[in-house]
């Protein structure tokens, strides 16, 4: 495969996480890089951000590998990730970090550490009435129950987006995780633009539940949530639901809860959230996060630094299911 930089057409019928203003909202320097064959057909793109931290210039993904020719196998995608990994390397980056967790790779390029990973998704081109049915019982009895006792679901207004912002980042700290500062989550949301959606799940004037989305008519992803301590039962399982019909009336394909631990530990919060999505008739869809080393000495201090700071990323806890699984390769 031959990797140029390219100008890509986005349209909505690819991930909105492939769109300019989207990529300029999360990163100074982006772009997108082509896949061609030996006659010159683009055959895939994948867009990629560069950021800078510190010392530190690292490259991240925001969407999988965007396929544009039928025929493109997992040995030329492999092949493909392997220029990207020059690519980048060229331009000065240190290391390729795990991609955002909407991201699922179906291969990965040859001197990555790769680490199995999921998402759970729904497809909204079944009727109104199979997604219903395919919700478990106690779920929807939560969703219902939500309904008779006020809780209404509504886009969010002006005011009410301090007051998500907040809810969100408390929930991400009760989980012990960080999120980003209100000026970036503004930004985001201003990159979305149109295809974005802020949800808000509100009983008698108070918010029980926010959800950030972002969708094209390619996917919907829930990328961001949070919910009050002790939110009015069923609230954010309501405004899931919701969320689902909203997306379906706009012809979206489907509905993508966003990341997934493989085999996550029996008892442990990852089964509860897997749990959680799985009850709404989503399916585990499966591929592959990954990092690389693009310069060993800076690549080995952003490591430490990493560990350091939050006992390493998401291939680091995960790294070890790969035993057993057999390297994709066509």
């Amino acid at each position: 495969m031959n990797v140029q930089p390219i100008q890509f057409d986005w349209s909505p019928q690819f991930s909105i996480f492939a769109k300019e203003s989207f990529l300029s909202s999360v990163s100074d320097v982006y772009g997108w890089l082509g896949g061609f064959s030996e006659s010159g057909e683009l055959k895939c793109v994948l867009p990629y951000t560069l950021i800078r931290k510190g010392i530190f210039l690292l490259a991240r993904f925001r969407v999988e590998t965007i396929v544009l020719a039928l025929d493109f196998s997992i040995s030329e995608e492999k092949d493909f990730l392997n220029g990207v990994v020059r690519y980048l390397r060229s331009r000065g980056a240190d290391a390729i970090i795990p991609a955002t967790t909407n991201t699922l790779f179906r291969t990965y390029p040859e001197d990555a550490v790769p680490a199995p990973y999921g998402s759970y998704v729904i497809d909204l081109l079944q009727s109104e009435d199979t997604l219903w049915k395919n919700i478990d019982r106690i779920t929807r009895q939560n969703i219902k129950s939500a309904m008779k006792s006020g809780v209404i679901i509504r886009e969010a207004r002006p005011n009410d987006v301090e007051i998500a912002y907040r809810l969100i980042k408390e929930t991400f700290r009760r989980s012990r995780l960080p999120f980003m500062d209100q000026s970036a989550f503004m930004k985001m949301l201003s990159g979305l633009g149109e295809y974005g959606r802020l949800l808000i799940a509100d009983h008698e004037g108070v918010v029980q539940s926010a959800c950030v989305l972002a969708y094209s008519d390619y996917c919907a992803y829930a990328i961001y949530a949070g919910n009050l301590v002790n939110q009015r039962d069923g609230s954010n399982k309501l405004l899931y639901w919701d969320a689902m019909r909203r997306f379906k009336e706009l012809g979206t394909r489907c509905y993508d809860f966003v990341g997934a631990r493989i085999d996550p530990e029996r008892g442990s919060k990852q089964e509860a959230l897997s749990l959680f999505k799985k009850r709404f008739g989503a399916v585990l869809k499966q591929g592959f996060m990954w990092k690389c080393s693009l310069r060993p000495f800076k690549y080995q201090l952003y490591e430490i630094a990493a560990r350091l700071r939050s006992g390493g990323d998401i291939v680091d806890i995960e790294k070890h299911k790969m035993k057993g699984i057999i390297p994709p390769s066509s």
